[in-house]
């Protein structure tokens, strides 16, 4: 039986912060068992087993639902401090914590042992009081935690605290419903063409920086590999050819430094695709610096110097999050860096609008950069929305497809052709002649069972990357070793090629102008070595080159080799502190060893006419980037788009969801493998299969810091002001006045909305009135959005702590709210499909008892032995 006393208040006569305990939070946090090593995931026991699992004081074990999380946490935070410092994306490495310092954790979860217990005399008081709740007949002791081990390698079983959440649910007080019934149809009618605007400019933006990137990369690439081919020419008759390694390897090393450093030392987060970033970004999770102006100039500058220096990247996957950037610093209608307020578009100052602009840039990035607009807006249906409708669907489709034209049209002007419309993406993988290169039914198996071989070859590429990704967070963290790790990637990369070309007899008789920069090398006159002509030119064209070159131009000695090579380099290339993409490097690797997969069958029996090199270079590619990242429809539609062929759209499907059922049954997709590594609180489709046990109860943060709906300024602004209590949700209760009773629940406020309130001083002297100075409009929150001042910026006299604040009109009085019995899927479904960021947790007498946030049901995952619950760090 359950015992539930009325909440009750208790006035100190500081009038100080008031903490308010929900019945049985002594019991929640108190019935635990010592925490398990930090760094490992502890399994779920059935809750059969879990009931009557033992008591503390008999030894036994305590049920894992009503663990103490701060317990556990704290032991968690303590080891990592052991750790060599993590790169995070923020590219802000954290200072570690002293010895009595509590790691601030969600809201209702503290850092020590044991909940803090304030006493009077620290200006304190408390709303509410706590009780012991006899939960499945356990009864509830202290128990010490046990100390934790001195070094804790990270790993992707952490749960990284330092990641807050986006609020994708909009907040429906007073301010905004009166702003909402002042609007008419005419104007509903402007802000929606507004919307469309804003999708065009985006479009024609984005287009235009995929332009500067194609023609600088270019030009840059053009000059200097025709510097390193003149210099091969001259020095092989002079036996000087050691010159040319040394000349290769400082252009590389060169251009891979200007790329690196402005990366390490300037915007961190714009190092790699940004791919996983923005996938993060859409899920609801709010990664630092990541949409900002700064970081789209340097991953512009970065991608141009990664792919001149000659490194296995390739320009097009950071294009999908310079779009993002660009959506997002459009729909704001001001930029925060520059300081600059354009006055306009100001309704779409909040989280929810912006989130659905940048799904519309990252869909513009993916057209711009294959010319593939369908393939663009399934990208971001499939890989980054977390949240879509049947409108935005529609402007979606429509930034890509103004991005694609503006790319198409600009080049098109660029190369003197401004009629022919000839270039729609920054890849462009030709047409394939279906006639010559149709397939039969008896070639079905094969390319399922080259679906498999990317399967598996992508497999041990994310392998090899996520303990090459783990070193690096270990050992390789600081700025200067970073530059100096890429330099060392574009240095090898030169030699690799060099010696490739040195030791190849594969001599070719030389076409008439499909080389760009023929080398001959030791080749007789009339010919050029074709192992040099996949290595002195950019990937995207190398990629080409595989696809419809002739039969006979490579030996299947040279794709092995480079195959071989390539692989590894690329493998090493992902993760270095440079801005790039991994999409065209695996197109590469799979069109090299699909095409030696389709020498070799012409080679078993020269009968078989319709085993195509190029044919089995495009699904190589498929498979190879399949079994890499995991994608499957959108990767589909984008490839036919970029063919320009529906001929192949059901191998390429095949292709694909054979390499990422194989992948699948190894590891992960290497983006999800390295939001997992960054210990990103990721929300998923669905819960957990076998989550059904947990309820709401056992899975939510306990005691709960709440606030009364007419509250003292100085409570807030302690509360605010606490280091150890960093909440950005607070459940507002009504009280009986002159009364310690609580009647319950009555709304939900933001900790942006407090500092607004107070930087703009909305008090009142006493409680019984209801005059303010000047009365706030929604225009004021969005003014503020989405850097809110600190609280420490905010000053608040002594007599200003005397006043009240009346919450009644700024609260949320509607926030979404579950019972303490409800099972844990149906949370996670209530909190994901609608992008909330705090679900309140009543019981029967609209009490509040919990909070439900995103890190309290990302710690719950499948894995090897069943049901897991990640650790909480604050790595």
């Amino acid at each position: 039986m359950e015992m539930i006393p009325v909440c009750k208040t208790s006035r100190s006569s500081a009038g100080g912060r008031r903490v308010w305990r929900p019945p049985g939070a002594e019991s929640l946090n108190l019935l635990g068992v010592s925490p398990p090593g930090a760094g490992t995931a502890t399994p779920i026991m059935p809750r059969g087993s879990r009931a009557r699992a033992g008591h503390m004081t008999g030894g036994g074990a305590a049920p894992l639902g009503f663990q103490a999380r701060s317990s556990r946490a704290a032991a968690a935070a303590a080891a990592m401090a052991n750790v060599a410092k993590k790169v995070s994306w923020s590219g802000r490495e954290r200072e570690p914590e002293g010895p009595g310092e509590a790691t601030p954790l969600l809201n209702g979860t503290g850092g020590g042992a044991a909940p803090r217990q304030l006493t009077p005399s620290s200006s304190y008081s408390r709303l509410g009081r706590l009780s012991n709740v006899d939960l499945d007949e356990c009864e509830s002791d202290t128990e010490e935690a046990k100390p934790s081990p001195n070094l804790i390698p990270h790993n992707e079983k952490l749960l990284s605290l330092k990641y807050e959440s986006l609020d994708y649910d909009n907040c429906e007080n007073q301010l905004f419903l009166e702003e909402e019934r002042r609007i008419n149809h005419t104007a509903f009618r402007t802000v929606e063409i507004r919307r469309w605007v804003i999708c065009a400019m985006i479009g024609i933006l984005t287009g235009l920086v995929a332009c500067f990137i194609d023609i600088v990369v270019e030009n840059l690439a053009r000059l200097k590999y025709r510097v390193v081919k003149e210099n091969i020419d001259k020095f092989t008759v002079t036996s000087g050819l050691s010159f040319c390694l040394l000349l290769w390897a400082t252009l590389n090393a060169g251009f891979v430094m200007i790329g690196s450093l402005i990366v390490a030392f300037v915007e961190p987060v714009a190092a790699g695709s940004g791919i996983p970033q923005i996938k993060c970004y859409l899920n609801g999770v709010k990664i630092p610096h990541v949409v900002r102006l700064k970081t789209l100039v340097v991953k512009v500058c970065g991608v141009i110097f990664s792919v001149v220096g000659g490194l296995a990247v390739g320009k097009e996957g950071p294009m999908i999050h310079s779009g993002a950037v660009i959506a997002a610093g459009i729909s704001q209608g001001r930029s925060t860096s520059l300081k600059r307020d354009f006055k306009i578009f100001e309704y779409f100052r909040r989280d929810t609008e912006k989130r659905d602009f940048v799904s519309a840039g990252a869909a513009a990035g993916v057209s711009a950069a294959f010319g593939a607009p369908v393939g663009g807006v399934l990208f971001s249906l499939e890989e980054g929305a977390s949240f879509w409708n049947q409108f935005l669907t529609w402007r979606i489709f429509f930034a890509s497809m103004i991005s694609t034209f503006t790319l198409n049209f600009v080049l098109s002007i660029y190369h003197g052709k401004p009629s022919e419309l000839s270039s729609p993406g920054l890849i462009n993988f030709g047409r394939f002649d279906s006639e010559k290169m149709s397939y039969t039914i008896y070639e079905i198996p094969i390319f399922i069972l080259m679906g498999v071989v990317g399967g598996i070859l992508g497999a041990l590429f994310n392998a090899l990357n996520y303990w090459l990704t783990m070193f690096r967070i270990r050992y390789i963290h600081r700025p200067c070793l970073q530059v100096v790790e890429a330099m060392l990637v574009g240095a090898v990369t030169a030699a690799v090629g060099f010696v490739m070309i040195y030791s190849s007899n594969d001599c070719k008789p030389l076409p008439d102008n499909n080389v760009a920069h023929p080398l001959q090398l030791f080749c007789p006159d009339g010919e050029y070595n074709s192992m040099a002509a996949a290595l002195l030119n950019t990937p995207e064209k190398s990629v080409v080159s595989l696809f419809h070159d002739p039969s006979g131009s490579y030996d299947p000695l040279t794709l092995g080799t480079f195959t071989l090579a390539y692989f590894f380099l690329a493998c090493w290339t992902y993760g270095l502190t440079v801005s790039a993409g991994v999409f065209i490097p695996s197109l590469l690797i799979g069109a090299a060893w699909g095409r030696l997969f389709g020498i070799l069958l012409s080679s078993i029996d020269s009968s078989w006419i319709w085993a195509d090199p190029g044919k089995y270079a495009l699904m190589g590619a498929a498979a190879q980037l399949g079994g890499i990242v995991r994608m499957t429809l959108s990767l589909t539609v984008i490839m036919m788009e970029a063919t320009g062929s529906v001929t192949y759209g059901f191998p390429i499907m095949l292709v694909l969801m054979t390499a990422k059922i194989v992948g699948d049954y190894f590891v992960e997709g290497l983006y999800d493998m390295h939001i997992q590594l960054q210990s990103v609180p990721f929300l998923h489709w669905e819960a957990p299969v076998t989550s059904h046990s947990l309820t709401a109860r056992e899975v939510m943060s306990t005691p709960v810091t709440c606030l009364r709906r007419i509250e003292k300024v100085g409570t807030i602004v302690d509360i605010l002001s606490d280091p150890s209590a960093n909440h950005n949700g607070f459940p507002v209760v009504e009280s009986v006045p002159d009364s310690e009773q609580v009647v319950g629940l009555c709304g939900l406020i933001l900790r942006s909305q407090l500092i607004v309130l107070l930087k703009h001083k909305v008090f009142v002297e006493r409680a019984d009135l209801s005059l303010v100075q000047r009365r706030l409009k929604l225009k004021d929150f969005r003014d503020a959005y989405p850097r809110f001042p600190p609280i420490q910026s905010i000053h608040v006299s002594q007599d200003e702590r005397e006043c009240m604040m009346d919450l009644t009109e700024f609260m949320n009085p509607s926030p979404y709210t579950l019972p303490q019995e409800a099972s844990l899927p149906r949370a996670f479904k209530l909190f994901r499909a609608l992008g909330l960021r705090h679900l309140v947790v009543v019981d029967d007498r609209n009490q509040v008892v919990g909070l439900v946030t995103r890190k309290d049901l990302a710690r719950y995952r499948l894995g090897k032995e069943g049901l897991e619950e990640l650790s909480l760090a604050q790595t």
